[in-house]
């Protein structure tokens, strides 16, 4: 590939110096000509010896010879330093972040214009550079994210083949691939809405709901297990209503309230508000639990990110990247806090 770059830009600069070469001979030519016609005048004239011509017309046709050289090799050196060699640089660098080398930065020299067009085209590469880590992250984490149960599963059945097991123990086994498959149908499930959020670009089919009702089905569908910890309810709100995707927004409440009550500790509170602030609806999910550290609250809307004191099997890191990409669709926003053991996430709608 490196060949065939070096071979265009070889033909580009033989291409435009044989240019240059052809049009210092051409000017040569048209001046021999004109000289030679001037002087042809001047001699049927019969004036050709009172003006000594014949030094005059080669002192002519040297100096517009040198100009024209002169003339042609500044103008080939200006096009090649100045205007090709930073086309040739981007052409160059674009080529190779079509070929995957996502590091790749350019540098078009000090000209204002040029600058600019260099500082884009760092910030897109960057950008892609950025989009790959997450590419690969995404795949290493989601292989080992769907190994996991699997292995466990394969190991636990394997063990239950095994003569002479109690029906206690065979039950404890049968529970815990029960979960296991419910957390790998969770997941995978979860990877699907992802995906489809993800390349979903435009927002569609937004409707007029009560989206305090909403709220109230999406905590009755998640009793059992905020019931399961003893956790303390307080969902005391007013009527409200949004315009906006009805399923998508499901899927929001649905995972802050899951992931609330899985961060919760037993017997700890659970706070859902809604209220207006200006024109935005703001929707507010506090969980009693572990504190999350400040320098976190980004990381927790990133793909599989998990924290240091979570435990694995409580979640998989994606539920928040599907609310985070949802809440973005709809124009809103989402930001958590946390501060003595009290964690918040706080969503606005417009």
């Amino acid at each position: 590939m490196k060949k065939k770059t070096k071979k265009k830009k070889l033909s580009e600069k033989t291409l435009i110096r044989a240019t240059f070469i052809i049009g210092v001979a051409v000017v040569l030519l048209i001046a021999v000509v004109l000289v030679s016609v001037l002087e042809y005048v001047l001699v049927a004239l019969e004036v050709y010896a009172n003006f000594t011509i014949e030094n005059s017309t080669l002192s002519w046709i040297l100096m517009f010879a040198i100009i024209s050289i002169v003339l042609g090799l500044g103008l080939t050196f200006i096009l090649e330093r100045i205007v090709l060699k930073p086309i040739n640089v981007l052409l160059d660098g674009m080529k190779k972040l079509s070929d995957g080398e996502f590091s790749t930065r350019i540098d078009l020299g000090k000209v204002a214009g040029m600058q600019g067009l260099a500082e884009k085209f760092n910030t897109l590469a960057g950008e892609l550079q950025k989009i790959e880590i997450l590419r690969s992250d995404f795949v290493n984490n989601i292989s080992h994210e769907l190994k996991t149960p699997v292995v466990s599963i394969s190991s636990l059945i394997a063990l239950m083949k095994r003569s002479g097991l109690s029906k206690d123990k065979q039950m404890q086994y049968l529970n815990i691939i029960e979960e296991e498959i419910s957390r790998l149908s969770e997941m995978t499930t979860n990877i699907l809405n992802l995906s489809r959020v993800e390349n979903q670009g435009i927002l569609t089919d937004k409707t007029k709901f009560n989206l305090s009702e909403q709220l109230r089905t999406c905590i009755l569908l998640l009793e059992k297990k905020w019931t399961k910890k003893h956790l303390d309810l307080d969902v005391d709100f007013d009527e409200y209503e949004v315009v906006a995707n009805e399923d998508m927004l499901k899927q929001v409440w649905l995972n802050l309230i899951d992931n609330a009550v899985k961060f919760s500790k037993k017997g700890g509170k659970l706070k859902i508000s809604i209220e207006r602030e200006c024109e935005k609806i703001v929707v507010k999910v506090t969980n009693e639990g572990a504190t999350i550290p400040e320098e976190d609250y980004v990381k927790v809307f990133h793909k599989f990110y998990q924290g240091q004191n979570v435990n694995k099997k409580e979640g998989n890191g994606i539920g928040l990247s599907i609310v985070k990409r949802i809440i973005d669709l709809h124009e809103g926003e989402i930001s958590v806090e946390s501060k003595d053991g009290l964690t918040t996430f706080t969503v606005k709608l417009n």
